[in-house]
């Protein structure tokens, strides 16, 4: 049986990050940066082959000199993934990329200087069709804000957020998704809470410095999931001191997870006991390598005995169900006796066969509906 599900989605005012749509009801965008040196382009194009490889729907590159804007140029002949240039301070570096190609400039208004320099930036991005990404962040709040509040708190990066939103007003440039990020959970999930009532702009969600791969993964699902249960985001980066390949993969598990995306295997694996037939972790950690590379969206269940395994395995698409032998379900019905032996690689080719044939199916459908 499977459940409707229950998330409304705010609605936001929609936008596009090159081909990529935000807000409105295009789906939740995964995003997120290089840790590459920018002024090195062939290790940053290697690492942004390998994060849209992966899943990611929008890279951003940061760009902290007018030599990296050059450099940005460079990298982004190379990738077709839509490109955001995080900036801070220097107009000149926006006013640089965006006649490059970028495809949305993460800079804040308020701290660019002069108005004249504001307009500027504004008059480039008018001009060239691209968003404008307004990144609050609770480490580095205004100087006066950080005096009235006394410390980083939902109200002040509210407050610093509307600062910068009311100069894009004034300037009639409403193209724009805003971040409210702290790497406290609870201040960033009621920062968004309380501006997603006040603008019409999509949102980007996100945990800073949440941590290392496993706490940072904790800590970004438990704040995005709160926020993206009340139907708070239009796209996601999970921050983590990792690979940006992990910061993809937990971010993709995140939205399957909540059913507001599907890419891929979606695995459901017992924690294995004694009374499993063979050994679940050992086989869940290869497999999952194995098939990284299958973007058909379909449930495969792993589990070890025969308590649960058949039950869950009438409700996937491929299931194994632990026994002497074990038993693979294929679209809930009985299929093929495996034994220990060769069981991965057996598995491994039965779960291929039913994504290649899902995938005709889906084309099928498509043709009769054209």
């Amino acid at each position: 049986m499977q459940f409707e599900n229950p998330i409304k989605r705010r609605q936001s005012r929609q936008i596009h990050v090159g081909n990529v749509a935000i807000g409105g009801d295009a789906p939740i965008a995964v995003q997120t940066m290089t840790n590459t040196d920018t002024l090195d382009v062939d290790a940053t194009v290697a690492q942004i082959r390998q994060v849209a490889d992966a899943g990611a729907d929008i890279v951003r590159v940061s760009v902290p000199t007018l030599d990296a804007a050059d450099a940005f140029g460079k990298i982004r002949a190379q990738v077709d993934v839509p490109l955001v240039a995080d900036i801070h301070f220097d107009y000149r570096i926006a006013l640089k990329v965006a006649d490059l190609g970028v495809d949305c400039l993460r800079i804040n208004p308020g701290n660019i200087g002069r108005e004249d320099r504001v307009q500027a930036v504004v008059d480039a991005a008018r001009h060239n069709g691209i968003p404008i990404r307004i990144g609050v962040n609770a480490g580095s709040l205004e100087k006066d804000l950080q005096k009235k509040y006394g410390e980083p708190t939902p109200d002040a990066l509210v407050e610093s957020a509307m600062r910068h939103i009311d100069i894009l007003d004034r300037l009639n440039f409403p193209d724009f998704k805003l971040s409210l990020k702290a790497s406290d959970i609870f201040m960033t999930v009621a920062a968004y809470r309380k501006i997603a009532d006040q603008i019409e702009q999509p949102l980007h969600l996100g945990i800073t410095e949440a941590g290392g791969l496993r706490g940072g993964t904790v800590k970004s699902s438990i704040g995005l999931g709160l926020l993206l249960w009340d139907g708070i985001g239009d796209t996601i980066r999970v921050s983590l001191a990792a690979d940006p390949v992990e910061e993809v993969k937990v971010g993709w598990d995140m939205l399957k997870s909540l059913k507001l995306r599907s890419r891929g295997i979606n695995f459901i694996a017992c924690p294995s006991c004694s009374r499993q037939n063979f050994d679940v972790i050992k086989t869940m950690n290869e497999l999952e390598q194995r098939v990284e590379d299958i973007r058909t969206d379909m449930d495969v269940s792993v589990i070890g005995c025969v308590v649960n395994g058949p039950g869950e395995a009438k409700e996937t698409d491929v299931g194994l169900a632990g026994g002497q032998p074990n038993l693979v379900y294929i679209d809930g019905k009985p299929a093929q006796k495996l034994t220990n032996e060769n069981l991965v690689d057996d598995l491994e080719q039965l779960i291929r066969q039913r994504a290649t044939e899902l995938e005709q199916q889906r084309k099928a459908l498509i043709v009769s509906d054209v």
